[in-house]
C-alpha cells in the first residue's frame, strides 16, 4: 500500500505532465493558427532567427532535440520557402540553414512557443536537478514501455498526418486569389 505522500508525489508528477502537454498543445495550436505552421516548425523558424547559419547539428543542439528530428523540420520549412540551405562559407562542405525573406517576415509576427520557454527553463535548472528530472523521466518512459527510439519534436508527427488536408486547404484558400490578382491585372 502507498503511503499517503507517496500518493501525493505520484499526483503531483503526473499533474505536472498534464500541465506540461497542456502548455505544449495551446503553444502549438497558437502557432498553427497565426503562422500555419506547427509548433516545431514556429520554434525552429525562431531559432534560425536568432541564430543564423546554424548546421543541423548546432540546430539540433539548441532545440534540445536529436539532428534526425530537426533535419525533418528543417525540410519542411525548406518546402515552404521559408527556410534556405546553403554551403557554410567557412566550410562548403557543411551545410548551414538560414531564414528566407519570406521566413524572416513570418517570424516578425509570429508568437513565441513553449519549447523556447522549456529549453531556456531546462538550462537554468541545476546540474542535479537535471540529472534528477532526466532519470525520472527515463524510469517514468521505461516503466511505461515507450520504445527507445528518438522522439519527434513535439506535435510534428501530427504535421505528417494534417499534411494532405493542411496542403488543400491552403491550395484552396489560395487559388482564388490568384484569379482575382489576375482578372484586376487584365483590367
Amino acid at each position: 500500500m502507498q503511503s499517503d505522500s507517496s500518493a501525493r508525489d505520484g499526483f503531483l508528477a503526473v499533474e505536472a505532465i498534464r500541465k506540461l502537454v497542456r502548455l505544449l498543445r495551446d503553444s502549438a495550436h497558437t502557432a498553427q493558427g497565426e503562422t500555419g505552421l506547427t509548433g516545431a516548425q514556429l520554434f525552429v523558424l525562431r531559432v534560425l532567427a536568432r541564430h543564423p547559419g546554424l548546421s543541423i547539428n548546432e540546430l539540433a543542439e539548441r532545440t534540445m532535440t536529436h539532428q534526425s528530428s530537426v533535419s525533418v523540420v528543417v525540410s519542411r520549412l525548406v518546402e515552404r520557402g521559408l527556410v534556405v540551405r546553403r554551403p557554410a562559407p567557412d566550410d562548403r562542405r557543411r551545410q548551414i540553414a538560414e531564414l528566407s525573406a519570406r521566413g524572416r517576415l513570418l517570424h516578425r509576427s509570429a508568437p513565441a512557443v513553449a519549447q523556447e520557454r522549456i529549453v531556456a527553463a531546462m538550462r537554468e535548472l541545476s546540474a542535479e536537478r537535471r540529472r534528477g528530472l532526466c532519470a525520472g523521466l527515463r524510469a517514468l518512459t521505461d516503466a511505461l514501455g515507450v520504445p527507445p527510439e528518438e522522439a519527434p519534436m513535439f506535435f510534428e508527427d501530427d504535421a505528417e498526418k494534417e499534411a494532405p488536408v493542411a496542403r488543400a486547404r491552403r491550395q484552396s484558400t489560395r487559388q482564388p486569389t490568384r484569379k482575382r490578382r489576375t482578372a484586376h491585372a487584365h483590367a
